[in-house]
């Protein structure tokens, strides 16, 4: 026995989802009254994500269904996601990573937005509502395989330093 732990081997109840693609973020939501002539208004939500927004959240959702199968998740999830970025060509010269070259990808799109966008997606498929998320994690690095690691389970017991 080596001691190490290995990092592929799923673990007994939890979801691990691995999407390939440019992280998009999800949009603002808004939400307009619409009232045709004699008729009552009506609200139309509008998403300014837009196509590649749709285009990402689908990609998240045929992940989830090759992986995950059967009724949505019920009771308190736990969701980490881990978002991976490419570096703009701007960070690499002839010799490789240039120093000026930043860490991290501290510009847009923000993670919040990448989160919602997860969250959205998976909502109906891995979970039935995303209000059942109550711990969260998530972090946005640069890599060379760009896309998002999602790793979801589901919570039982009193909550750390609660009683039952």
């Amino acid at each position: 026995m080596t001691g190490l732990v290995d990092l592929d081997a799923p673990l007994p109840g939890v979801v691990v989802v691995f999407v390939p693609g440019h992280p998009k973020p999800a949009g603002s939501k808004r939400v307009f009254m619409v009232a045709k002539a004699g008729a009552a208004p009506r609200p139309v939500v509008t998403d300014d994500s837009g196509a590649k927004g749709r285009d990402w959240r689908a990609s998240i959702q045929h992940a989830i269904a090759a992986v995950f199968q059967g009724p949505p998740l019920t009771g308190p999830l736990e969701l980490s996601c881990y978002f991976t970025v490419a570096r703009p060509r701007g960070h690499s010269g002839k010799r490789g990573l240039l120093p000026s070259a930043p860490s991290y990808p501290t510009t847009r799109p923000d993670i919040t937005k990448l989160l919602r966008a997860v969250e959205d997606a998976a909502t109906g498929l891995l979970w039935a509502d995303d209000a059942q998320i109550v711990t969260q994690s998530a972090a946005k690095r640069y890599g060379a395989r760009p896309g998002v690691v999602i790793h979801c389970r589901p919570l039982s017991g009193a909550p750390e330093g609660e009683e039952p």
